[in-house]
């Protein structure tokens, strides 16, 4: 699939979300979420595969993102994970979704991961890059290893005004080089980012992306409209429905890690599983891992029905 098209647009919660659909709208829903710094074509392998199996799959712009906007003004443009979380729980109300299979990686990852453990109700299985990708804000500033420390820099970069213009000013060129640290065996054309990059032009992408990563260190405050979803992930609630969960082996971001070093957070089944050859945009790289994963779920789901393979 070339470029993800046409989009819809729905109003859900203080956005005007846009998002790819494919397949019947009758078959099991799933939706899949991006991360940071990337968009909806990180799934342009995996949508078209799940949809061929029957699913109803969503691929919306996460907030800051593409054609995505918010419907006010006033609304502060926070990054934090409340509101990703409750932006896609908007977006599920809004689409008369009671639920649905959430996979994800990165921000995307994070947004599914709030929602399965606060909402469990509305998440039918969870797919998660890293596994459980709900940020400790009360730990932030205990230190990491040195040789994670440096894979940070960037969180750390955005932290100063230096870091703020750096990005407002040549978003891609410092997007580019995430990407090739992050998956440095994924050897990418120029059309292929470009078609992502684009996303970044969105008026609202830095302001979110600079409060995203001060708000996980603790460093500004959040939108009070989120304080209660936020109070509820300090506690760190375990996830108790069913999960497939991913490393890529050449993660330039974080390194593989055994199922063990999550195990406390997921009280449900759980599958932990290595990719080799894949780094952080996993659904982009290894498509056919990340989209297996989501249908061995969706099969899994009693209430779900599709053709047996």
């Amino acid at each position: 699939m070339d470029r993800m098209e046409p989009l819809r647009r729905i109003e859900a919660g203080v956005l005007d979300v846009a998002y790819f659909e494919a397949g019947p709208a009758g078959g099991p829903p799933v939706v899949l979420l991006h991360g940071f710094p990337y968009d909806i074509h990180a799934y342009a392998e995996v949508a078209p595969r799940l949809a061929a199996q029957g699913c109803r799959v969503v691929v919306p712009f996460l907030r800051g993102y593409g054609p995505t906007r918010f419907l006010s003004t006033a609304t502060p443009r926070s990054g934090e994970q409340a509101a990703l979380g409750a932006d896609l729980l908007a977006l599920l109300d809004a689409l008369a979704i009671e639920r649905a299979v959430l996979a994800g990686y990165d921000w995307g990852g994070r947004a599914a991961c709030v929602v399965a453990a606060l909402w469990p109700e509305r998440c039918a299985g969870l797919v998660s890059l890293n596994s459980y990708n709900i940020q400790d804000i009360g730990r932030a500033m205990a230190p990491d290893t040195p040789a994670n420390e440096q894979r940070l820099w960037y969180q750390y970069y955005f932290h100063s005004a230096r870091g703020a213009a750096g990005l407002a000013n040549d978003r891609r060129a410092l997007t580019r080089l995430l990407w090739q640290s992050w998956s440095p065996t994924w050897t990418f054309d120029e059309a292929t980012f470009e078609r992502s990059a684009a996303a970044f032009d969105n008026p609202d992408f830095v302001d979110v992306v600079i409060h995203s990563y001060r708000h996980r260190f603790g460093l500004v405050t959040g939108d009070p409209a989120y304080a209660g979803i936020e109070s509820r992930l300090a506690a760190q609630p375990a996830i108790r429905v069913p999960a497939i969960t991913f490393d890529g082996v050449d993660d330039g971001v974080r390194p593989p890690a055994d199922a063990s070093a999550h195990a406390a957070k997921f009280s449900g089944l759980r599958t932990h599983r290595w990719v080799p050859g894949a780094g952080h945009n996993l659904p982009q790289e290894a498509p056919e891992a990340f989209a297996d994963a989501v249908l061995e779920l969706v099969r899994a789901t009693p209430s779900y029905s599709l053709p047996t393979p």
